[in-house]
């Protein structure tokens, strides 16, 4: 069989057999695909490092009945911080749970690639708070996936000002006359609005370039973390690894 070149990460993996590995990983064009790497588990094999999560890079493979084979593997980028930082570990262990369950095979998943690179380098390389990092992760998620909030004006009378609240009910900003009848919105700072619309409008390059903190933090991880459950219609928790 033809043998194709596919940039991908590496989600997760699982050992097979004495040497060989079963991978996980997240491709822009093919989706969420599964590929078998035989002999990555011999100590000098040349599929070792590049078959590890959390490895980006360029895998020559061929597409078997069921699954994906990989002969070789040019690694781009492999997060190495993430791994000597627990904390950095955990919550990028999280995000690719997040990412496996989203993602699909034969899926265009540009756009979710991108700002899972995006993501894990900001975790492996700056010292941002991972509870904002994943904040933002979650928020940006939601819109590829369909559930983009609608932030311009309030979602009922369609006032531009005093957008006070967010309605995790009716997907977007709400006025204080709105509100009242939504008793489940949540009220918001004018900082913690401005980064939700941040968020949400951001270039990919750019959306980890800001900062918030104290109580605006502390309602931006709220409204990201209850949205994020309620579209994906699960409650996501970050576990202890070890």
């Amino acid at each position: 069989m033809a043998n194709i070149k596919i940039n991908g990460i590496v989600l997760s993996e699982s050992n097979v057999g004495d040497f060989d590995k079963m991978l996980t990983m997240l491709t822009p064009a093919q989706g969420k695909i599964s590929c078998m790497a035989k002999g990555a588990r011999k100590p000098k094999s040349a599929l070792l490092a590049g078959t590890q999560i959390f490895c980006f890079g360029e895998y020559l493979m061929f597409k078997g009945s069921q699954t994906y084979h990989i002969n070789s593997v040019e690694p781009i980028e492999v997060f190495y911080n993430i791994r000597t930082d627990l904390d950095k570990l955990k919550y990028a262990v999280h995000i690719n749970k997040i990412i496996k369950d989203v993602t699909n095979e034969n899926q265009n998943c540009y756009n979710i690639l991108q700002l899972l690179l995006n993501t894990l380098y900001t975790i492996s390389e700056t010292d941002k708070n991972l509870e904002l990092v994943l904040s933002i992760f979650k928020l940006r998620l939601a819109c590829y996936l369909g559930f983009t909030p609608k932030i311009n004006e309030c979602v009922n009378c369609k006032e531009k000002e005093n957008l006070n609240y967010f309605s995790i009910k009716d997907n977007g900003f709400k006025c204080q006359n709105c509100k009242k009848l939504d008793k489940g919105a949540i009220m918001m700072s004018t900082s913690t609005l401005n980064a939700i619309k941040y968020t949400i409008t951001a270039p990919p390059k750019k959306l980890y370039s800001f900062n918030i903190k104290d109580q605006s933090l502390e309602e931006y991880k709220l409204i990201a973390k209850i949205y994020f459950n309620e579209k994906m219609e699960k409650e996501y928790k970050i576990e202890e690894i070890f």
